[in-house]
């Protein structure tokens, strides 16, 4: 059983991998799942019941180091989801069974 505090981290966290699906930077649970060796059972059945104690912290640093989400606010809630504007940002590039490379310039 996971502690308030607890919830609410899982469900920003949740939140923000939302927003980068809706951005089009991730295909889907199932990408993210499959890219980062996350059983996806567990993984959906977290996503439904936020107190079901098998959320792992490792799965935050992915989605800071995948997706440059703010780790203040996945901790927090303080400040903006993510460190950098989106505008700014390159989009995502998709390789085949590959893990998700961020271009930079």
């Amino acid at each position: 059983m996971n502690s308030p505090d607890s919830i609410a981290i899982i469900k920003r966290f949740l939140d923000a991998l939302d927003a980068v699906i809706s951005m089009k930077r991730i295909r889907g649970i199932q990408t993210f799942t499959r890219e980062h060796g996350i059983n996806r059972w567990n993984f959906n059945r977290m996503r439904k019941d936020n107190s079901w104690g098998k959320f792992q912290v490792e799965w935050l640093g992915y989605i800071v180091k995948d997706f440059d989400v703010s780790s203040t606010w996945l901790l927090t809630g303080r400040g903006k989801m993510f460190t950098k504007e989106q505008k700014e940002q390159l989009p995502a590039k998709k390789l085949q069974g590959q893990k998700v490379v961020q271009e930079h310039s």
